[in-house]
């Protein structure tokens, strides 16, 4: 029998315990970790055109029926008064208290038909709402492939070509001009002989297109885009690169849901498998697991939410809305805290917990302490890696308006302690590193540029 979230909270005493200790080792994306080296991958999206697997990493929800849309209006902060079949937008969800539970991407697909896509959290907490509401839908849901029963290949294929030569190379693949798109709209064309769905969005402030269709035709679509894409010198990017991608567009992939406490919670964590709780890692120690509680105001969320609609958590939104919030920074590291930190297992003594490249996280929630340069709480650091392209190591933070000015200096600590049992961890020290404060995203060039391209 599956274990229930809630029986495995009971089980260790909560859920903070649970988490900090959990056996689940880092989430990886199930694709080759490399093809070339993952720095030139990383350069690739913003020197030439990068060719990216999204097909495994990713849940997709289908959601179907006369009252799907008014379970994602009444779930998502998001505004639903213009949503057209052909349009997708990140999503949004909150619990009743006005806490963070995630964010995805929703694609309408047709009539009554949508397509949620992204970590399971917030499409875990939709579809439990749907299926113990009064709500005419059905679920079909494609976990991702480490989730997916083994050998059952997924629903859709999923690939993403992004750089500078991204709408020369679709372009050639579709044979004339790609349909006028605004940035999160949707067009469907031919390549290979295959009907192709599009989204137009970007990655780190260049043009892209998300390409998907049945899994049968993944393969030749792959082909086709690799053969057109050597003139504009396409690369293939594998996992360690595209987990490091969203530290340049300042997304934060995985924050801790707010679904341990609260209305609802207790027949939440009855319905959810334990096996989709995650794991809690970093420097940041608290007993109380609210204390990790996220606002969508503090991932930078505020132009999603729309109050003209009623939702799960409105009333409680707007009290945060009115009220101080922390504000989402990218934080440079000190690169002498860095290497020190690297040096120290060449070192005599206990070394620093192990800095891994592109991406540190070890944890899938990865909650590190922020404080000022007097020792002041300033907030918490969460993604964390290399950005090949500005040559620089970083994290997405979350801090009081006091310390959000760039060049604002502040301090986070790295490793834990006391040490936890998950898998990733070794025995190490927690050291300080230094970071300046600066813009999210970083590169200027993706802060002026992203919903333009």
């Amino acid at each position: 029998m599956t274990e229930s979230a809630a029986a495995a909270i009971a089980r260790v005493g909560d859920p903070v315990a649970l988490l900090r200790n959990a056996q689940a080792r880092p989430t990886i994306f199930p694709v080759t970790p490399e093809f070339s080296n993952w720095r030139s991958e990383q350069r690739s999206w913003r020197e030439s055109v990068a060719l990216l697997d999204q097909s495994h990493h990713m849940t997709d929800l289908f959601i179907s029926g006369p009252d799907a849309a008014r379970l994602l209006s009444e779930t998502g902060v998001n505004s639903f008064a213009t949503f057209p079949v052909d349009a997708a937008k990140q999503f949004v969800a909150v619990n009743h208290e006005g806490y963070l539970i995630g964010d995805a991407i929703l694609f309408h697909l047709d009539d009554e038909v949508y397509d949620l896509v992204g970590w399971y959290m917030v499409l875990d907490w939709v579809q439990f709402i749907g299926e113990t509401g009064d709500y005419d839908v059905t679920f079909e849901r494609d976990a991702n492939t480490l989730m997916r029963e083994p050998g059952t290949p997924p629903t859709l294929y999923r690939y993403e070509v992004q750089g500078p030569h991204a709408l020369a190379l679709v372009e050639k693949l579709i044979g004339g001009p790609v349909p006028a798109t605004k940035f999160f709209g949707m067009a469907t064309f031919e390549i290979a002989g295959a009907t192709v769905r599009s989204l137009r969005h970007g990655m780190a402030g260049q043009p892209g297109f998300e390409l998907f269709g049945p899994w049968a035709d993944g393969d030749r679509i792959r082909d086709a885009i690799l053969s057109a894409g050597e003139e504009f010198g396409l690369v293939r990017v594998g996992a360690k690169a595209y987990s490091s991608a969203n530290l340049e567009s300042a997304w934060v992939p995985s924050p801790l849901p707010a679904i341990f406490t609260g209305e609802r919670s207790a027949e939440y964590l009855a319905w959810l498998p334990a096996a989709r709780l995650g794991s809690l890692a970093g420097s940041f120690v608290s007993d109380d697991i609210e204390d990790y509680y996220l606002t969508p105001y503090d991932l930078g969320y505020g132009r999603s939410v729309a109050f003209d609609h009623d939702f799960i958590g409105r009333a409680a939104l707007e009290r945060h809305a009115a009220s101080p919030q922390r504000v989402k920074v990218t934080l440079v590291w000190e690169p002498e805290d860095v290497a020190a930190a690297q040096r120290s297992l060449y070192e005599a003594g206990v070394p620093a917990k192990y800095i891994d490249f592109p991406k540190a996280r070890y944890g899938l929630y990865q909650v590190d302490r922020v404080s000022a340069e007097d020792g002041a709480d300033a907030g918490i650091s969460h993604d964390v890696g290399y950005i090949t392209g500005e040559q620089v190591f970083v994290s997405l933070a979350s801090v009081a308006p006091e310390y959000a000015e760039p060049g604002t200096r502040v301090v986070v600590t790295w490793g834990e302690q006391p040490h936890t049992a998950k898998p990733a961890v070794e025995p190490h020290r927690q050291v300080e590193i230094r970071a300046t404060v600066q813009p999210a995203p970083y590169s200027r060039f993706a802060r002026e540029n992203y919903r333009k391209s």
